[in-house]
């Protein structure tokens, strides 16, 4: 039995004259790993910003884990996010003077949450990461503090887990490490994953992935391989606007 853990109801997000998203319809099912691609200035970080509840559509709703944000206040949509969304970024954001566990920790903390230390450990634990809890980010490889990273977004449980081309600061084999990580959180632990990349490699690791053009879903793949993606953006590259 599966249910949506985001989804997506004609949504529209203007930018003065620029449209971004423009009537997106778009249904993310739990458990789930799907990549969004598409040429710059597509829409894909718009439509990224607008399903986590970072950004507020001007029209159309957005649903997570059952719950329409539209209608939120800016302090209801600030716990929601807290409690049932994660965020991993090409940029680790880790603070440099706290150990990997305190930076897993941070997000419990700034919700004025206990942090129990079983569930940082075990955060770390997931990632690989668990003799590298007293490490500080300079003394962890790049690899290694995308994992702290991962597991910080992981430490609240969240309902779905966003990244915004979390590999693009990794080298080809730590990246690689990262996205094995990423599916099997969706295989083994049943974690909803949406991921923005430009990289046919990376998307490949998804289960869907999904194209943008001008802010409108131009097409789809399921469970294809990264030479058939690599073609279908060329595709959508070459073809004019």
């Amino acid at each position: 039995m599966t249910h949506d853990a985001v989804r997506l109801d004609s949504v529209t997000r203007r930018y003065g004259a620029v449209t971004a998203l423009d009537a997106v319809s778009l249904a993310l099912p739990a458990g789930s790993f799907t990549a969004v691609m598409g040429p710059s200035g597509s829409g894909k970080s718009t439509l990224l910003q607008c399903a986590a509840g970072l950004d507020r559509p001007d029209s159309g709703s957005v649903t997570v884990g059952g719950t329409e944000l539209t209608g939120l206040s800016e302090r209801r949509l600030t716990l929601l996010r807290r409690e049932r969304v994660g965020f991993v970024f090409q940029a680790f954001n880790l603070l440099p003077a706290l150990t990997a566990e305190q930076n897993v920790a941070l997000p419990l903390r700034l919700a004025g949450r206990r942090v129990p230390r079983a569930r940082v450990r075990q955060a770390l634990e997931q990632v690989g990461l668990a003799g590298r809890a007293r490490h500080r980010p300079g003394e962890l490889s790049g690899g290694q503090q995308q994992r702290v990273a991962l597991a910080r977004a992981l430490v609240t449980r969240p309902a779905v887990l966003f990244g915004d081309e979390p590999t693009g600061a990794l080298d080809t084999r730590t990246g690689r490490e990262v996205l094995g990580l990423l599916r099997g959180m969706a295989d083994r632990e049943g974690q909803t994953v949406v991921m923005v990349t430009h990289d046919p490699v990376a998307a490949a690791y998804a289960d869907r992935v999904v194209f943008l053009v001008d802010g409108r879903i131009s097409a789809e793949l399921t469970g294809a391989d990264a030479g058939t993606v690599a073609a279908r953006m060329a595709r959508l590259e070459a073809t004019p606007c």
